[in-house]
Parts: C-alpha cells; sequence; structure tokens
C-alpha cells in the first residue's frame, strides 16, 4: 500500500481565499496550483528542509510486521534518518531508525507482533533526517489504513456507512447494509445520531477470525467488537438461513456504541458498563430470548449479579458475562419504561459528566442505584412479591386507617366520658 501525503484539504482552502483576490493575482496562484497537481506525484514529497523523499510504499502483513520504505536524498549529505509514526488517535509516536543505502533507498521493519496497532485504524507516519553539519529537517506527513489484509474483503457502501465481508455473495452484503441503515433508527430513539464521519462494518465468518484479529490487535475476545475513535464495527456472521436475524442483532449492538461516544466524546469512558453495554443491547432489533432464561435461572438461585458490581467491568468468567449482559439489557429498558428515555438520557449525562454510580442515579433519577436494582428485581422478576403487594396496598390502608380512626376515636372518647358519669353517680 503506497503513502498517501496530506496537504490536498490546505490547496483547496487556497485556491477559495483565492477567489476574493484581484483577477490577476488570482489568475497567478491557479496557474501554480495547476502546475503543482499536474506535475506532482503522490508518491514524491519533494525537496523538503533540504533533501528529497520519493518512492514511499508501506507494506505490511497484519499482525506480524509492517515495512516502512522511501527513497531519500539531499545534497547536503545525510547522517542518519528516522521515521516517526502513531495511530492517528494516540498522542504517543515511536521513532525507529532507517536503514540508508548509498542510492538513498531507505526501510525499517516494524514488529507488529510485539508492538501491537488496533485493526482498522490511521497510522500516520514521516520521516526525519540529520544533515553532516547537524541540522535536521522532517518531510511531509503520510498515512495508511492497517486493515487486516488476511483476507480478500469486498466491501458495499451507501451513504457514511461501508460494509466489508469476505464470506458471502452481492446479496449478502447488500442485506448487511440494509440492515446497519435501519439500525440508526432503533439507535436513535437512545442517543443522538452523528453521520457526519464514516461508519466501516467488517463482518466476520466465524468466531476464531475475528478473536484473532482482535489478539492481534491487543483486545480481549468478545462476541464482536466496536473502536468507537475509528467509526468502527467488527462482528461475527456466517451466510445462513438465519443471517438476517444475526445482522438485525450484531450490527446495531456494536454501532450504538459508536453512535454513545461520538454523541459523549470523552464522558464515554466515564459511562458505567451496564450502561453503556446495556444502551447497545437495547439497540438490537431482535433481543437475544436465551437472556429472559438466563434471567429466571439466576433469580429463582438468588445468583444474580448487583449492579453496583457491574459499573467498571464484566465478569471475566463466560457464563458469567452472559448474566451480566442479559440484566443489563433488561435493567436499561426497565429504567427507559418507568422514565422515559428522557430519564436515560440525563442518566448517560450524569455519568458523562463523572458521577459515580450511585450518584450518577440519584441526581439523574432521584433514586440510588441499589434501590433501583432492588426495583427492577422486584417489577420485572418478581421477587418479593409479598413486599410489593404491601407497598402498592400502603396509600391503600393508610386511608382506611384514617376512616376508621375518626369513629373509632369518638366511640372510644364515648366510653371514656359515660365511665367518668358512671363513678360520680
Amino acid at each position: 500500500m503506497s503513502g498517501q501525503p496530506a496537504g490536498r484539504t490546505e490547496y483547496q482552502q487556497r485556491k477559495t481565499s483565492v477567489r476574493a483576490m484581484k483577477p490577476l493575482l488570482r489568475a497567478g496562484w491557479v496557474i501554480i496550483m495547476l502546475a503543482a497537481l499536474l506535475f506532482g506525484s503522490p508518491k514524491q514529497a519533494g525537496a523538503q528542509g533540504g533533501f528529497e523523499v520519493s518512492d514511499v510504499q508501506v507494506i505490511y502483513n497484519f499482525g506480524e510486521q509492517i515495512t516502512f520504505q522511501a527513497r531519500i536524498q539531499s545534497p547536503l549529505g545525510i547522517s542518519q534518518a528516522s521515521v516517526l509514526f502513531r495511530e492517528e488517535h494516540e498522542p504517543i509516536t515511536r521513532v525507529e531508525p532507517l536503514t540508508l543505502a548509498a542510492d538513498g533507498s531507505a526501510s525499517f521493519q516494524y514488529n507488529a507482533a510485539q508492538n501491537i496497532l488496533p485493526p482498522f485504524s490511521i497510522v500516520i507516519f514521516w520521516f526525519q533526517v540529520t544533515f553532516a553539519n547537524g541540522d535536521t529537517a522532517t518531510s511531509s506527513v503520510y498515512n495508511f489504513r492497517y486493515d487486516d489484509n488476511r483476507f480478500d474483503w469486498r466491501q458495499s457502501a451507501q451513504g457514511p456507512i461501508t460494509v466489508h465481508w469476505y464470506a458471502g455473495d452481492d446479496a449478502f452484503g447488500q442485506a448487511a447494509l440494509d440492515s446497519a441503515h435501519a439500525s440508526l433508527g432503533s439507535i436513535g430513539q437512545l442517543t443522538p445520531i452523528n453521520v457526519d464521519d464514516p461508519l466501516n462494518v467488517y463482518i466476520y465468518a466465524d468466531a476464531q477470525a475475528l478473536q484473532d484479529t482482535l489478539y492481534l490487535g491487543g483486545s480481549d475476545w468478545m462476541g464482536g467488537h466496536a473502536n468507537p475513535k475509528l467509526g468502527v464495527a467488527m462482528v461475527v456472521i456466517a451466510p445462513s438461513p438465519g443471517q438476517g436475524i444475526e445482522m438485525d442483532t450484531e450490527i446495531p449492538h456494536e454501532l450504538a456504541h459508536v453512535m454513545l461516544y461520538r454523541s459523549l466524546g470523552d464522558g464515554y469512558a466515564r459511562m458505567p458498563v451496564w450502561l453503556n453495554e446495556g444502551l447497545a443491547s437495547v439497540a438490537e432489533r431482535y433481543p437475544k430470548p436465551d437472556y429472559d432464561n438466563a434471567l429466571k435461572l439466576a433469580s429463582q438461585k438468588g445468583s444474580l449479579l448487583p449492579f453496583t458490581e457491574l459499573c467498571d467491568a464484566f465478569p471475566s468468567d463466560a457464563g458469567r458475562a452472559y448474566l451480566a449482559y442479559a440484566q443489563s439489557q433488561s435493567f436499561v429498558r426497565y429504567l427507559r419504561d418507568t422514565y422515559s428515555t428522557t430519564g436515560v438520557s440525563a442518566l448517560v449525562k450524569a455519568y458523562a459528566d463523572g458521577l459515580d454510580c450511585e450518584l450518577g442515579a440519584t441526581r439523574a433519577l432521584g433514586v440510588p442505584l441499589a434501590q433501583l436494582d432492588t426495583r427492577w428485581r422486584e417489577s420485572v422478576l418478581g421477587q418479593n412479591v409479598v413486599g410489593v403487594a404491601l407497598r402498592n396496598l400502603a396509600p391503600y390502608l393508610l386511608m382506611l386507617g384514617m376512616a376508621l380512626a375518626i369513629p373509632l376515636w369518638g366511640a372510644l372518647k364515648m366510653l371514656r366520658e359515660r365511665k367518668q358519669d358512671e363513678l360520680y353517680e
């Protein structure tokens, strides 16, 4: 894959501002810009501070190695050359020395197996040289997308969404694209939709393939995965008669994470895990039927997980993690039905502002999280039936007591007066 120099947007801005200038000056600049576009090459940076970079290439095998190549030349004499690179959304820049040949060809091989980069991330890189006189200079900035090139991806796009898949025919890809677009409707009922930036959905044909991708990219295994910063969702869906239901379940879940991030920004990281995953699960157009069975069984056994323990992370055990997902979906749906989407939005905002699990619920809904947990168990799972019945009847019992209190007090008063009369007699 070839590196592409940055700076096209800057050229366009210059062309826009020039239109306001005098005709002669405008014409002169247009000629200069056209010449640059016609004769410039996307692989050649041109002279930068006394040196020239050309033939820029990046060759890689996903999860194994990345090779940076270029030709670097200068009449000043180069004593040292380096390549600098980082993932687009990360602040840490790696600096690696290049092997520089007499003809100016330079290369560096990066061990991606030990120094991992997120799959489908944008990697930006540039070159730096030290001249014989000790001065330094840097080149233009280039970038490449670190795709999982172990597979021959096909793609289909519409609007901001692009679906990528390698197993299945054109109909499979179109069905996935339709599902992704339909997902935005269900997600929009939970959080604001932002489709200004691209959305990419990658569909793996089996769980092991996605597991390997996440492992090579530095993430733990999970049923699906979203990298909200990149606008990337990765799911497992094999071509099958039931593929439609899987698409309408897995794709909305992962895209919901992306939309939540775009809505909250840095506040996304402060969301409790149960709320984050619960909202994504509620966005699924076909809820998993096994969730209800898991909840009923755990309720009967008394093994439900307190939501105060699901704020920072889900259990590592697969069975308990599945129960955590089931609880989160049911709990968030209960909160939405009880407090409306306005209440859920207030809850999301409270947590995004940095309030802890208990205080966030108290501020947004007026009820501590532990008490909300209890009410959910009683209302949805039918726990503490007698207590709930008494609590529901309490207002009526109070009114009945007040209604009976007055005549009873009057009868007691008459009885006391009668006894006093008898004493005087």
